[in-house]
């Protein structure tokens, strides 16, 4: 008789213990909180998802060449595309900085740095030096960078203080460090709230590590440009 008493006992144990884990993996992954705005740090988006950087709706929705434009890449300047994935961005930037400019292509996933590389070889691109990086370090030169470029970027970080820390480590004193953020203030832009920002939570977290916000451009249908300035 006590036999199922014991069963039962011991699954329910087992169905604790399961539980238990569950919880602490979800807590494990779970996306942090920023210290200063609150603000609730968006997961990542995976190598397996790099066609949609590549769609050919984004022309119209973000206006690339527009956003280039209003951030005036100077020619022979050394820039970085932090958060690469595919290149997208990248080439563009390549083109403009010109054979005498460089640009670092970072990505935290290799997967996405083959993509990148796939798509130099491809446009037969030569000024760009993909960098493997990490989630609190993109890895470049220190005080070698004239431009930092992130666009749909800043808000996946999970260390967004100490990668704000390495990056001014990284720009040249007057360097620029700029953001392209679908913008959290309009509700109809068709984008997950955690994958927008404001410019209030991009101020407050930015201008807490160093820079100073110098512009706000609102040239674009629905990303911020947000140039921040190493003093």
């Amino acid at each position: 008789m006590r036999k199922p008493s014991l069963l039962i006992a011991l699954t329910g144990a087992a169905v604790l213990s399961i539980s238990l884990l569950v919880s602490a993996q979800q807590t494990a992954t779970a996306p942090g909180v920023h210290p200063i705005s609150g603000r609730r740090y968006a997961q990542p988006m995976s190598y397996l998802g790099a066609d949609w950087l590549d769609r050919a709706e984004r022309v119209n929705e973000e206006e690339p060449d527009i956003a280039l434009d209003a951030i005036k890449l100077v020619k022979g300047s050394t820039v970085a595309d932090v958060g690469a994935g595919s290149g997208y961005m990248t080439v563009k930037m390549a083109k403009r900085v010109g054979p005498t400019g460089k640009v670092y292509a970072n990505d935290i996933q290799p997967e996405m740095l083959t993509l990148l590389r796939q798509r130099l070889t491809k446009e037969k691109v030569a000024n760009v030096e993909p960098v493997l990086g990490t989630i609190d370090d993109p890895k470049l030169p220190a005080n070698a960078v004239d431009l930092i470029l992130m666009v749909d970027v800043y808000h996946e970080f999970s260390e967004p203080q100490k990668m704000l820390r390495k990056m001014h480590e990284e720009l040249k004193p007057g360097g620029r460090l700029v953001l392209l953020e679908y913008r959290k203030e309009d509700p109809a832009i068709p984008i997950r709230p955690d994958h927008k920002m404001s410019v209030a939570e991009a101020k407050m977290e930015v201008e807490a590590e160093g820079y100073a916000l110098s512009k706000v451009d609102e040239v674009l249908p629905r990303q911020h440009i947000l140039i921040f300035t190493r003093p």
